[in-house]
């Protein structure tokens, strides 16, 4: 396919094919004997996911850097284009679904007081924006895929991150206590350490993790579990689908804002009477007592006595509000496991 046709074919200008280019974007585009760019399959697959990432926001140089996952073979290079895809499909649907929802409630408000109450339709926007600054901002701090070949070992050998790594999956597995034919979600699967535990059961099991490299161990380890790249802000799976989620050293990578945004998705996955259960290293962190959905940035929230995070006030409250039975286990005042068990 020539330069032209792809133009059509995708809406986008035959210049602007060029600029992604020159910067190395398409570095593997064929020429005929004329020097006119001859595109494959390969290089509009691509070409789309540029499109994707671009609107999402994303830097050239980011983009090149996400197109060029280490060790993923020419043949696996499709999927890893339509993996990223729906990704950021999952993550703009999110926010079509946020804005129909705000705009819902600024109906039922005008509604009801005959008139435009300017700060309450304020506080709905200012709200919806920052849920979506939330999920957009959302980076790997932790150079995860540089990590993935150690990993399995590092559980092992960095107790300070990982204390009672063995006996906290095996916990955590007992506690969520899946039955044959269950559909289960890992989210941070990692290499698949918990989850590999969980498919002795007979359950099925699903597997989110932002980091191709740590997938790909899991995969090599566990073909059997249907695994996507993504993150616990926007999980790339459809309302009420799982029979239970569970997530091992996670969650004390997120800030107290995007800890409640990840149980709101978390939710969203769960089949009614749901099952949850969150298991990480007991990292004592001051209470939030401000609405916990603010613009306040954690240095302005209220302050308290220290509570583990899983026991956190807006945690717990989020679990009431959303009519969750809790349940709270320790491994040696340092591992906690949050049990939580819907009742709707």
């Amino acid at each position: 396919m020539k330069i032209n046709e792809l133009s059509k074919r995708l809406g986008i200008s035959t210049r602007t094919i060029r600029f992604y280019e020159q910067n190395g974007l398409l570095p593997s585009v064929q020429r005929e004997h004329n020097q006119y760019r001859i595109f494959v399959e390969e290089d509009i697959w691509r070409l789309q996911t540029i499109i994707a990432l671009r609107e999402a926001g994303m830097a050239i140089k980011e983009i090149k850097q996400a197109l060029e996952p280490q060790g993923v073979p020419d043949s696996q290079r499709l999927r890893y284009y339509l993996e990223l895809q729906r990704s950021l499909l999952t993550t703009q649907w999110l926010e079509m679904k946020r804005m129909a929802e705000t705009t819902e409630q600024m109906i039922d408000l005008l509604q009801t007081q005959q008139t435009l109450p300017i700060q309450e339709i304020y506080h709905l926007a200012d709200q919806a924006k920052h849920l979506r600054e939330l999920r957009q901002n959302w980076q790997d701090q932790w150079n995860f895929d540089q990590r993935a070949q150690t990993h399995d070992e590092d559980v092992q050998t960095r107790s300070e991150d990982y204390p009672h790594y063995e006996q906290a999956l095996t916990y955590t597995a007992e506690l969520i206590h899946a039955t044959s034919g269950e559909h289960g979600l890992d989210l941070g699967i990692g290499t698949g350490n918990l989850a590999g535990r969980l498919l002795t059961s007979g359950a099925h099991l699903s597997g989110v993790d932002q980091s191709q490299e740590m997938l790909k161990q899991c995969q090599n380890k566990f073909p059997m579990i249907d695994t996507r790249i993504g993150n616990v802000l926007a999980i790339p799976y459809p309302d009420n689908h799982f029979h239970f989620v569970v997530s091992s050293f996670t969650f004390n990578h997120l800030n107290p804002q995007q800890q409640l945004l990840a149980l709101t998705e978390i939710h969203r996955v769960l089949k009614p009477h749901g099952r949850l259960c969150l298991t990480d290293r007991i990292v004592v962190h001051s209470a939030i007592t401000d609405d916990s959905l603010s613009t306040s940035s954690a240095s302005d929230l209220g302050l308290q006595s220290t509570y583990h995070e899983l026991q956190h006030p807006a945690v717990l409250e989020w679990f009431e509000e959303h009519f969750y039975m809790t349940n709270y286990y320790t491994i040696e005042q340092e591992v906690g496991c949050l049990l939580a068990v819907s009742l709707h």
